[in-house]
């Protein structure tokens, strides 16, 4: 039988049980009208989630608001509930090209140009009525403060203490825990469904880890692998010729929205990882709807996905 195996992405996330239960529910419900809701369970499929949320944050309380950022009137609670910024003092202390990396990759999310959180870049009617429902700025720039935050201590492996007496190496648990995870998987039918960050860390295992197992498909979604500077952080593994992972033996479908901020420099990712010169991902726009447009629950609730992984399992 099939096997899926979930792992999140950029921020806190409420505890792993939950978090699980929030993507499965997503993935049935037809709260948009749509009837082609998949319960996984029904059809036998088994899951499981790769947890990584605790190793870059204190504690999981509250930390379920942007699983469900769906419209404007969630808005004021993830201004009122969310985490607090992101502490940036790290980058201060970078030296080299490793500054020259992230310094790079902030000025594209946007966020370094802005002293003022209540200033909102100016932004031409036709894209605010493709956003429908736009989420205020200081938002969006706070998700993209995770964002470097999570990539920079993931890829270059920095020494962090999430919370008192507990310190990790970011990548090396991260790792540990993802093969751990895919070792336990017995069948041959297994398909990973990554999103935001968890597709660069399942990318990287997959790719640059000799000891990772190999899955039959991946999935990911809403991810930032389009973008340079994570590209560049995966040298010399990745190169753009011959990018896709050999472990992967079946097939890679990215999902994206281009209103995510997250996948709006590069969502079509298939020129980026070609397999031998040849563009092979299977690469799906799908137009998510509400205010935050990085919403898991949002992308597991559109049909297109859905569509693509009922041909992966």
């Amino acid at each position: 039988m099939p096997h899926i195996t979930f792992i999140h992405g950029i921020a806190n996330k409420p505890p792993a049980d939950k978090l699980k239960k929030i993507w499965l529910d997503a993935l049935a419900s037809d709260q948009l009208g749509n009837e082609d809701g998949i319960d996984l369970g029904a059809r036998g499929v088994t899951t499981s989630m790769i947890y990584w949320a605790d190793v870059l944050y204190e504690n999981s309380e509250n930390a379920d608001v942007f699983e469900h950022a769906t419209d404007l009137e969630s808005t004021p609670i993830l201004a009122q509930r969310a985490d607090k910024d992101p502490d940036m003092s790290w980058r201060e202390k970078l030296t080299g090209e490793e500054k020259e990396v992230i310094d790079s990759l902030a000025a594209k999310l946007s966020f370094d140009v802005l002293v003022d959180d209540t200033f909102t870049p100016p932004t031409s009617g036709s894209t605010r009525n493709l956003e429908r429902i736009p989420l205020p700025w200081f938002i969006k720039r706070r998700m993209m403060k995770w964002l470097l935050k999570d990539v920079h201590h993931y890829l270059y492996n920095v020494e962090f203490s999430p919370r008192q007496g507990i310190t990790y190496k970011v990548q090396d648990e991260i790792r540990s825990r993802v093969l751990a995870k895919l070792n336990e998987v017995e069948t041959d039918k297994h398909v990973v469904i990554s999103h935001s960050m968890g597709t660069v860390i399942m990318y990287d295992c997959l790719k640059r880890v000799n000891a990772c197992p190999s899955i039959e498909s991946l999935m990911t979604v809403g991810s930032p692998l389009g973008i340079d500077e994570v590209q560049d952080m995966l040298q010399p593994e990745w190169t753009r010729g011959n990018g896709f992972p050999e472990k992967v033996e079946n097939t890679w479908v990215n999902i994206f929205d281009m209103l995510d901020p997250v996948t709006g420099f590069d969502g079509n990712i298939a020129n980026d990882f070609r397999k031998n010169e040849k563009e092979v991902i299977d690469v799906i726009n799908e137009q998510n709807f509400g205010a935050w447009r990085h919403n898991i629950t949002n992308y597991l609730s559109e049909p297109k996905l859905r569509a693509a992984l009922l041909k992966l399992i």
